[in-house]
């Protein structure tokens, strides 16, 4: 073994298998919903969450900070890189931390790899991610008082040295690697930093500090599940063996209950892995869905280019499809819809398979559509209470301070807000602000500094009185994370904000109920826009055009619109930024970086956590954060879950032009009278020109179809299955996809087929079996590439817990958005399914 301060730790991990190792814990199945969601999703859609109670796993536990204590995990098997809900009752009300304690009766939650030697089913202290934020009560270790050293605590102590040197504990981290890293090396203390290492950082860690509970002793927070990928030293669903077929390393989901005081001390400021705090952790076995390649090799790969929207259900299908007799590879990479829809139109050899929300638009489009998904995009949150302290706050406000919201309505005018940087502190902070009404902190005019200070927002949310209460500022509450790049989804987007007559006169100029006005460089009126040419709208991206500059300064270079408030990769890693509480927000200047540069803030953790993000309903499932309920045109605030996706797609009428697509038009009679439709559910549909010359990549791509339209609208999380975060396609979307998949395989030519409509379909067809459908069979088709699907579970679960809450032609020239090449470098370039890889690969360790 390796070693970083001291030897190694001894004894044998156990790399079991078993779920539910650590005694005592309850498996309950529920109907689960998305977050943010007000229903049940659909049949078949439930969730295995996961109960244990201090009162089962805790020998102690009468004298234990909550002896009632009851946690609920929401998922703790089949897990990728994703998020989970942690949930509990039987706690006591929480306080946040404060100056040099890290609070009073709250909850802290750590991952960890491996087994304790001593107490098999349960798990090592030693092998937990935790202390990386170096804050009271949550490092790993400290100077106690003398005699508050628990046996199990001696050997990772060093006695007094003198009247200035107390005792000091320090809990080593022991890397699945071997790797340990110690502080103190037989009996004496030395200069190793345990808290920040090669393993984990402040910006890699997973850990929660602080989770806190309302005055009735429960609460919830959302925890990022962290594969080896994003955590190398805890391994968690590598290999434990020398091939990849070797069963995926297991982990520990922890919970450690903290009190008023530690032993020994007057308040919580001691680490929760000594001894005394530690006997008391409730923990939770994980299981991970194998990392790596999947596929059998030598399968001919094929192209699926174009949505996002429908990447994780293609991450779900692909080692069905890639490992079945005869199976193909199918390589999905993101790009804009109307690009991937004209290579697929080119009917050339290496003619993609599209992945679109809406049809290619002029005289001649002679590609097939097949439906194959219903998901649909989201305004994702994660919004802590901060109360105003002031005497006129109500005790009982100041007391939820730092539990987390759990919903949110959005108008089309407040999102108007959101995308048009409208807000006073959506604009860098030193430079001059004309365009939304500031001249200075004495005279700001009328616009609101952010959309939770908006008295728009307010009288929205008035029916959840806690919103007005807030004192909560920051960058990311005055705008959106959005995704670079083209998307039919941005179109859809700005769509829907244009078909709410209050919000389109907001962006033409006119002020709100309250005087806000729209950032003038983002009016689409050409009176209004200081560049003398409106935004043209809708349109399929979402640009930066207000061509601020802060000066650069003594503080640091200049700084632009794009360098204040970057762009997303993509709707994942936007979630994924929510998921952890990361707004984005811009760090301090560096002036020692080669080239000098500003760095980012780190994100905030629970409890103090202010992050609002533009993502899709599928990542929103699959990071569990919540999601805002938007206004419909029925006049409905809607949530995204699988019913309202599902109401929305019986809304849904053919495009003109082109009867093969439907859409949501929230213009239309039909959405006007869906009242429990979600506004921004989107189709996709899997598109080709039919006329391509190669036979077999016509039919694997008609095997794709047939699959994704049948069996892989069953929801659940096994492999196959259609994942949270969609709705199964209604019965006449499957017909429509099955006669195009044989029209494709048979090279017919595109005709004007009659369109597909929901009529009567409220209820999506779920009545897809494995293997009801043959991949490869139609009439007059061209043999080779025969696909049969694999064998596969008939037990689907699902993510999640019940929470409460799931055209071609001319157009004016838009004004200059410039400010694009000065932006400060993002995160990781996510959007890619990796052909030989699924489940879909998790997000790689991250140094921000």
């Amino acid at each position: 073994m390796k070693t970083t301060g001291s030897k190694a730790v001894r004894g044998t991990i156990s790399r079991s298998l078993a779920l539910g190792a650590a005694a005592g814990i309850l498996v309950t199945v529920t109907l689960s919903a998305w977050p943010g969601g007000a229903g049940p999703s659909a049949k078949a859609d439930t969730a295995v969450a996961v109960t244990a109670t201090a009162a089962q796993q805790d020998p102690d536990a009468a004298n234990a900070p909550f002896p009632n204590l009851a946690v609920t995990v929401s998922q703790t098997s089949g897990l990728i890189s994703q998020g989970v809900t942690v949930s509990w009752t039987g706690a006591k009300a929480s306080t946040p931390p404060s100056g040099n304690t890290g609070g009073e009766n709250f909850l802290q939650i750590a991952q960890c790899w491996g087994e304790d030697p001593q107490n098999p089913g349960h798990p090592d202290r030693t092998t937990c991610q935790y202390g990386a934020f170096n804050t009271p009560g949550a490092r790993r270790d400290g100077f106690v008082a003398d005699g508050s050293v628990a046996p199990q605590d001696d050997q990772y102590t060093a006695p007094r040295t003198g009247i200035f040197s107390p005792p000091y504990t320090s809990i080593p981290f022991r890397s699945v690697d071997g790797t340990t890293i110690a502080s103190v090396v037989n009996g004496k203390q030395t200069n190793t930093n345990v808290n920040v290492n090669a393993y984990f950082n402040p910006n890699s860690s997973n850990e929660v500090p602080w989770a806190g509970s309302a005055t009735n002793g429960a609460g919830s927070v959302k925890f990022e599940i962290q594969t080896a990928l994003q955590a190398n030293g805890l391994g968690c669903g590598a290999p434990t063996g020398a091939t990849a077929a070797s069963a995926p390393q297991t982990c520990w989901l922890v919970v450690i209950p903290r009190g008023t005081a530690d032993a020994g001390e007057q308040h919580i400021t001691q680490s929760g892995l000594r001894w005394d705090q530690w006997k008391h952790n409730i923990a939770f076995k994980l299981t991970f869905k194998p990392l790596g390649v999947t596929c059998a090799l030598g399968a001919a790969e094929r192209q699926l280019r174009g949505s996002e929207l429908v990447g994780a259900a293609v991450s779900s299908w692909q080692p069905v499809l890639c490992n079945a007799q005869g199976g193909a590879i199918y390589t999905m990479s993101n790009a804009a819809d109307s690009d991937a829809l004209g290579q697929a139109a080119s009917a050339g050899a290496n003619a993609p398979l599209a992945l679109t929300s809406r049809a290619l638009g002029g005289d001649s489009d002679p590609n097939r559509y097949a439906p194959v998904a219903v998901g649909g995009i989201a305004i994702a949150f994660a919004v802590d209470r901060a109360p105003t302290a002031d005497p006129s706050t109500p005790a009982d406000q100041l007391a939820k301070s730092g539990l987390s919201f759990d919903s949110m309505k959005l108008t089309p005018r407040l999102i108007a807000k959101l995308l048009t940087a409208s807000y006073i502190d959506a604009l860098p902070t030193y430079a001059a602000k004309k365009e939304v009404g500031y001249n200075s902190p004495a005279d700001p005019g009328h616009n609101a500094r952010n959309l939770l200070l908006d008295p728009d927002f307010q009288k929205v949310n008035a029916d959840n009185p806690d919103w007005k209460y807030q004192a909560i500022v920051a960058p990311s509450v005055a705008d959106l994370l959005i995704p670079q790049g083209r998307s039919d989804a941005a179109m859809q987007l700005w769509r829907y904000v244009l078909s709410d007559p209050d919000a389109a006169a907001f962006l033409a100029g006119a002020a709100d109920p309250w005087g806000m006005k729209v950032n003038t460089y983002s009016s689409t009126s050409a009176k209004v826009n200081p560049t003398g040419t409106a935004l043209t709208l809708p349109r399929d991206d979402f640009p930066k055009a207000d061509p601020i500059v802060q000066p650069a300064g003594s503080a640091g270079g200049e700084v632009n619109l794009v360098t204040w408030r970057p762009y997303t990769s993509d709707f994942d890693q936007s979630a994924y930024y929510t998921l952890r509480g990361d707004g984005q927000t811009l760090g301090l200047w560096d002036p020692t970086a080669q080239p000098a540069k500003y760095g980012k803030s780190v994100r905030n953790l629970p409890g103090y956590q202010k992050v609002l993000a533009l993502t899709d309903t599928s990542s929103a499932a699959k990071y569990q954060v919540a999601t805002a309920q938007l206004l419909n045109s029925a006049g409905a605030y809607v949530a995204p879950t699988s019913a309202s996706l599902a109401a929305a797609a019986a809304a849904m009428t053919p495009v003109a032009g082109q009867p093969q697509v439907s859409e949501y038009d929230p213009t239309g009679a039909a959405a006007k009278a869906a009242k429990d439709a979600y506004p921004l559910a989107m189709p996709v549909y899997a598109a080709t020109n039919p006329t391509q010359g190669d036979s077999a990549t016509r039919t694997d791509y008609a095997g794709f179809i047939r699959y994704a339209a049948t069996t892989g609208q069953t929801p659940g999380v096994d492999p196959g299955q259609l994942p949270p975060g969609y709705t199964p396609i209604p019965a006449a979307w499957k017909a429509q996809a099955l006669a195009a998949a044989d029209a494709i395989q048979s090279g017919q030519a595109a005709s004007q087929p009659a369109p597909a409509t929901s009529d009567g379909g409220t209820s999506p067809d779920t009545s897809a079996a494995p293997g009801d459908v043959p991949l490869t069979s139609a009439p007059g088709a061209a043999t080779g590439g025969a696909v049969q699907p694999a064998a596969q579970s008939t037990s689907p679960t699902a993510t999640g817990n019940a929470v409460t809450s799931l055209s071609a032609g001319t157009t004016v020239k838009d004004p200059d958005i410039g400010a694009l090449p000065a932006a400060v470098p993002g995160g990781i370039v996510g959007g890619l399914v990796a052909a030989a890889s699924a489940p879909l690969i998790g997000r790689v360790r991250r140094f921000r």
